[in-house]
Parts: C-alpha cells; structure tokens; sequence
C-alpha cells in the first residue's frame, strides 16, 4: 500500500473512530447507563467494521476513550462529555440506529448524517409542557402523600412556575446547582403562600360559591411535593446500577452530582422555611396515604406521564408509561400499606414495597420492549419514578441542616436517611435485577444475530486491517 492510500485509509479510521466516540458522547450525555452506553458503541464498531479483538473501549462520566491497536499499530482518540441531560428518546433512536446501520449497510456519511439528526433533534415538547408536566407530576406525588385534589392543583401551581423559573435561569447561563436552590426556594414559597387561603380569616374575605373550590384540607401538604420535580431519579437510578454493574468511577460520580442536586433542592426548601418561619411541616406531617386505590391509580398515572415529558419521551409510549405507573405504585401501597390507613395492604414496609413495585414492572416490560420497539429504560424508569422517595431525600438533609443539639435529631435525620436510601437502593435494585437475568436469555439471541451480521460484512470486506497500515 503506497503512501497515500495509507494517509487515506488513516483518514478513514480516524473518521470511524470519531463516530464511535460521538455515537457514546450522545448516549452518555442523555443519561444512559453505562452498560447500554458499553453495548451500543460495540455494536456501533461492529458496523465501523472496527474488529472487537483490536478494539478498547473506556467509558467515564466525563471522558470516553477509544483505541485499537495489534503488535505494531495503535490509534486512540478521546471525546469529552459535558452537557448532561435526560433525553431518553435520544437514548432510543440510537439503540435503533445501531441495528438498522448493520442491516442496511450505511455508508459512514449516511451514519453520521442520521446520528446528527438524533443529537439535533427537536424536543417533543414545548417548555410550557414540560413545566406543566413536570407540575402535574409534583401534584401526583402531593396525592400520594394524603393530600385532597384542591392542594393537588396548590402543589402542581408552585411546581410549574418554579420549574419554569429554573429553565429560564438554565438558558441564562447561570450555575445549575444555584438553579435548583432558587426554584425550589421560589416553589415553597408559593406553595406556603397557597396554605392561606385555606385559613379562616382568608375564606372569609373570599365569595362564598368560591370558598368551597379554594379550601384544602390537607394545606401543607404542598410544601412536600412542589419541589420534588428536582429529584434526579433518572442520574440516582442510573447510579445505582452503575455500582451494581461494577462501573465504580462513572457510579459514584453520578452520586455525587445527584447528592449535589438534592443539597440544593434541601437548601433551597430551607431558605424558603426560614423566610417564612414555618417547619412544623418537614418532620411531622404524615405522608402515609389513606386513599383508595383508584385514588392512587390516577395520581400514579399523572405523575409518570409528567415525569416522561420531562425525559422527552414519545407521544406513542405515553399510555403504557401510565399504565406502568398505576401497576408500580398500586403494588408497592399493597405491599407497604396497612389496614390501619384504611386499604388492603400486606403491611411489610415502605422498602420491600418498593423493591416489588419496581421489579414488576420491569419484568413486565421486558416484554413490552418487543412490543413497543423501545429500550427498557426508556419505559420502566418513567413509571418507577413516582416512587423515589424525594421527601425522605430532603427531609434528612434539613435534618441534618438543623442540627442544634437537640435530643433525638440525630436519630431522626439518620432515620430519614437510611429509609431513604434502602428504598432508592431496592427501586434501583428492582429495576436492575429482572434485565440483568433476562440478559442471560436475551443476550444469546442478540449476540448471534449480531455476530451473523458482522460475518456477513467481514466477507464483504468492511472490516479495518491494521496489516494494511504502514509503520510510521
């Protein structure tokens, strides 16, 4: 091979590789785990035609690094990954993108054109809809706390307008954590404001025909959930598994940023508590719900639809994503809930109710995913979502905010925190577990489909050979 043909064919490998790490940086920066993030950009390099016996892979947070190399050959490039979202329709249409290059026989131009439309794709919904969304979604977990409907809409009103605050802070360029902190600082705040209307020196003042549509029962309920749409559970699930699939670096930084985003929300929750001198609320209010179940099927529903606008999930997945949702939280009440709060419940406890809800429905859509064409993340995480414990999160961390030597504190902070994590760990664990052992049923299929295809095009000579390369 003379000279230019070499710089060519390194022009060539370059180019694969770029690919390789964009078709990763996408993944990654829309918040796939790094199992799927691993698997998609191996299957991308069987398309590259990158032989996996050369090829080396690293995936951090931050950093992806690729390399492939033989006795005599090595190329390496990086790809920094920075903006941090959850685009689980991104996370999808790349699954599919890899399988349907290797049917069809892309040409690199074709891929690369098809992996820019999917990383410049337009968001399905408007700002105004995910805020909304994202309200309602605050509203559904206010229900589950116990509340009545007229503090449902209280909570999703504070919930929107903080939310949409935060986006506009977000396109101002301003620091992401201070973000957090403002709107839930502004969320409280309004929610707190809502309370008096509820009061009786307010319901006085008001119309009569109005008082009955603008009085709560439950008027503090709202200050629990109007700032729960802050509540990483997507980066808090993905953590979890990332650590349970021995991914330790990327786990624990997703921790970090997560534990980070919830101090915010805490601190925010706090300034606002302290500027209006209320707290009775953050400890002693009781969350354990006492609806019926169709009360909880509703507000289930709501909230993991509210939450998948957020996560822009398409339109066609909307209604399983709220069926999975009432099958989710239904389950972990029936276990966790006593006939004390006046429902059938089996009464074993908030975590174990947990664990059972989540794995539930993840088994179930394993095969769903057949159904819907869809990754199972993208249609389990959105109906397990509605059970993060969000309040216990924030409720330790004002715990241990407000420490002052007092009797007890420690004990209850500690309290919140460990149930707090038991039950995200088992939600995680839950989510994980059914996928990882249906792997062992599914991963045969797939790999030899896979591996029939890469046959197919090593005979047709799309496979790189480093023997063709010259040493510099």
């Amino acid at each position: 091979m003379d000279g230019k043909q070499t710089d060519c064919s390194k022009r060539i490998l370059r180019k694969k590789l770029d690919l390789l790490l964009r078709t990763g940086q996408i993944l990654m920066e829309s918040s796939a785990d790094t199992s799927r993030v691993k698997r998609n950009m191996e299957r991308t390099a069987a398309y590259l035609g990158l032989p996996k016996e050369n090829l080396h892979i690293n995936v951090d947070y931050y950093m992806l690094q690729v390399n492939i190399s033989d006795e005599a050959h090595s190329f390496s490039k990086m790809q920094r990954c920075d903006k941090h979202v959850i685009n689980l329709l991104a996370i999808q249409e790349v699954s599919k993108l890899s399988w349907r290059a290797i049917q069809e026989d892309y040409s690199i131009e074709k891929y690369e054109e098809e992996l820019e439309k999917i990383a410049h794709g337009r968001h399905y919904y408007t700002e105004w809809v995910i805020a909304i969304g994202a309200g309602l979604a605050c509203g559904g977990f206010c229900i589950q706390f116990g509340c009545d409907w007229t503090a449902f809409f209280y909570a999703s009103i504070a919930a929107i307008l903080g939310n949409r605050l935060r986006m506009f802070l977000n396109h101002s360029g301003s620091n992401l954590y201070a973000n957090f902190a403002i709107a839930a600082f502004v969320s409280t705040i309004l929610a707190w404001l809502s309370s008096f209307l509820s009061s009786p020196s307010v319901q006085m003042t008001l119309p009569e025909f109005i008082r009955p549509y603008l009085h709560s029962e439950t008027p503090w309920h709202p200050l629990l959930a109007c700032a729960l749409y802050i509540v990483p559970g997507v980066p808090l699930i993905n953590a979890v598994n990332d650590l349970l699939d021995n991914h330790i670096n990327t786990g624990l930084v997703r921790a970090t940023n997560t534990l980070l985003i919830v101090v915010s929300m805490a601190f925010g929750i706090m300034l606002a508590i302290k500027c209006g001198c209320f707290d009775g609320f953050v400890k002693t209010l009781p969350t354990v719900p006492h609806h019926s179940f169709s009360v909880y099927a509703i507000a289930a529903a709501i909230s993991a639809v509210g939450f998948a606008t957020i996560y822009n999930i398409p339109y066609r997945l909307m209604p399983w994503i709220a069926v999975g949702g009432v099958i989710c939280v239904c389950t972990r009440n029936f276990v966790y809930l006593t006939p004390e709060s006046g429902n059938v419940g089996l009464g074993l406890g908030l975590v174990v109710g947990s664990l059972c809800g989540s794995a539930l429905i993840s088994l179930i859509n394993i095969k769903a995913v057949h159904i819907f064409h869809t990754p199972h993340q993208c249609i389990t995480i959105p109906a397990v979502i509605p059970i993060v414990p969000g309040v216990l999160m924030y409720r330790a961390l004002y715990g241990f905010m407000e420490l002052q030597g007092v009797v007890g504190e420690v004990t209850s902070a500690m309290s919140f925190a460990i149930n707090g994590s038991l039950v995200l760990f088992c939600i995680a664990l839950g989510v994980a577990i059914p996928n990882i052992f249906a792997r062992k049923w599914i991963a045969p299929h797939r790999r030899a489909k896979l591996e029939r295809m890469i046959d197919e095009r090593r005979q047709r000579g799309k496979f790189v050979d480093l023997h063709n390369y010259n040493i510099d």
